[in-house]
């Protein structure tokens, strides 16, 4: 037993993988750069300035407040070892789920955009829940299940917008603009960032603290740790699943509310999935290890990524793309840790009881 505990000391992540997986998408950026004939301290900088400069912190901002939301989607089941890979979906839903209740529902206008985002969110958390019984009772990975459910949902808020909820002469699937009494109030001198930022950030507290501080925190850690050794010490491994994904779910519908209710206030078709806001917020999660209280910082990387790769676009004339290999290098090498991770402790199982 010594043996596994020593090479799972020496396995463990800290910061040393994540930084080194940065580190290693940097490199690999710089030399995509080069064979482009563009020096990398340029392209960089164009990518920073192109996220946090004065004309575009505004959007980065509104960009972080949906990528860390979906990074919360995807790392509250990831503490108990469920990957919840259906962002698009629950996002697409819960826009949808925002606009159909702001353009149909007979609400008074000071309710109206409570009620949209409780709509949002239960949209999400219910294409979410889909996935626990499939997992427990069907035996069908949740990474599997949330990952095939989500184009379905997406194709369904496509031909929603498209023809039923369509806007009647505009040449653009979307929705007609939400009334005013739907749209989250900017924050003062800006157009994107509003109470959304506010309200995702005070969801992060409540999860913080929850996988922090409480016995739930402990079981969905304990589960992700072993989940038989969890289920002998009398752990409900179902309700968990249930209540891990419906949170994640509702984490996203909220995500998508909160976008379609900024600026232009409606459900536009591609709007919540073209920008990558899930791939980001997976990847930002998989960088911080699942861990809540990393997520602000490793979310904030990923939006620099996504945000300023436009920029360098704009300004030095490189494929905004090389945003996206950025992020995808970062998940290959935290993947590519996790398959070692997971082959040292196979060999010192087997090792072990060579020793007693």
């Amino acid at each position: 037993m010594s043996g596994l505990v020593a090479r799972l000391r020496l396995t463990a992540p800290g910061a040393v993988v994540p930084v080194g997986a940065v580190l290693v998408a940097l490199l690999v950026g710089a030399g995509v750069m080069l064979a482009a004939g563009v020096d990398p301290v340029r392209g960089y900088d164009a990518m920073v300035r192109g996220a946090i400069g004065v004309s575009s912190i505004d959007f980065s901002v509104a960009s972080f407040t949906a990528i860390l939301a979906m990074a919360m989607a995807f790392a509250v089941p990831a503490r108990m070892g469920e990957y919840n890979l259906g962002g698009d979906g629950q996002l697409c839903v819960g826009g949808i789920a925002a606009a159909v209740v702001a353009l149909h529902l007979p609400v008074p206008a000071p309710l109206l955009l409570p009620v949209c985002l409780l709509a949002a969110v239960l949209a999400g958390a219910a294409l979410a829940a889909l996935s626990a019984p499939l997992a427990t009772r069907a035996h069908v990975p949740v990474i599997i299940s949330t990952l095939l459910l989500s184009t379905p949902a997406v194709a369904l808020t496509s031909y929603l917008v498209r023809f039923p909820l369509a806007q009647q002469g505009s040449g653009v699937p979307q929705t007609p603009r939400l009334p005013d009494a739907a749209h989250l109030p900017s924050l003062p001198g800006t157009q994107y960032t509003n109470l959304g930022l506010l309200l995702v950030v005070l969801v992060l507290l409540v999860v913080v603290v929850l996988d922090g501080r409480t016995s739930l925190g402990y079981e969905l850690r304990a589960v992700g740790a072993n989940r038989s050794f969890a289920r002998y010490g009398g752990i409900s491994v179902p309700g968990l699943t249930l209540g891990a994904l419906t949170t994640a779910g509702g984490i996203a519908g909220l995500a998508g509310a909160v976008v379609v209710t900024t600026q232009p206030f409606r459900f536009i078709d591609g709007a919540l999935t073209a920008p990558g806001y899930t791939f980001a917020g997976v990847a930002a999660a998989l960088l911080a290890g699942g861990r809540p209280a990393l997520l602000p910082l490793t979310a904030a990387l990923f939006t620099v990524l996504q945000v300023g790769s436009t920029g360098m676009e704009r300004d030095i004339d490189l494929p905004r793309q090389l945003g996206q290999v950025l992020q995808a290098v970062v998940i290959l090498v935290l993947a590519l840790r996790t398959v070692a991770v997971a082959a040292a402790a196979r060999r010192a199982r087997r090792r072990v009881p060579e020793r007693s």
